[in-house]
């Protein structure tokens, strides 16, 4: 059975950018359907915007649907996940350096992090969730990430040494995402 991907970058990236077309190629050569959402003004990041972005590109949300994000781009689905009313069952997510709590390094981004988002809400509506975050993510403390993934029941992936994940930190591939992903897609 075919899946719909959506992945979902973060703050200053663009589709083209990191690890992310390469795991979309990835999936459309396994006949998943899979699309890396363009965000807009990632580098100054407005949450409306961006909710709004989500509301329009998200075409089906049901058990076939999983997403990837990264970063911002992980606070963003909550949210969007949250507001949605009733929120359909659907297929999981994997956050990548996620966090839901304010970044000291930056605060511009507060606004995503300011309302806590209904964890019991997003819990119950898949049973696929994982966090993957590195020991050494100088952007977003690795103490976030693993305090996201108890707070949505996640299963954890620590990475020793990877970063944030950027192709700067040598991430153009990441095969532990692909495979996080296709055991969930399977197992669901």
């Amino acid at each position: 059975m075919e899946k719909q991907v959506y992945i979902i970058h973060g703050y200053g990236a663009s589709p083209a950018n990191h690890w992310f077309r390469w795991l979309k190629e990835k999936l459309i050569a396994d006949d998943h359907q899979a699309s890396v959402l363009h965000m807009p003004n990632s580098s100054d990041p407005k949450k409306e915007e961006w909710l709004k972005t989500l509301a329009n590109r998200i075409e089906t949300l049901d058990h076939n649907t999983y997403f990837v994000t990264h970063s911002l781009g992980s606070i963003t689905l909550l949210n969007y996940l949250e507001q949605l009313d009733p929120l359909p069952r659907f297929g999981g997510f994997i956050l990548v350096s996620g966090f839901s709590e304010p970044l000291s390094s930056l605060p511009s981004l507060n606004p995503f992090t300011v309302k806590k988002v209904d964890d019991k809400k997003i819990i119950s509506a898949t049973n696929g969730r994982a966090v993957i975050a590195a020991k050494d993510d100088d952007i977003v403390p690795f103490q976030l990430s693993q305090n996201l993934a108890k707070q949505l029941k996640a299963s954890f992936h620590p990475v020793e040494k990877g970063g944030h994940f950027l192709e700067d930190d040598g991430f153009i591939t990441f095969p532990l995402v692909y495979h996080v992903l296709n055991n969930m897609m399977k197992t669901v």
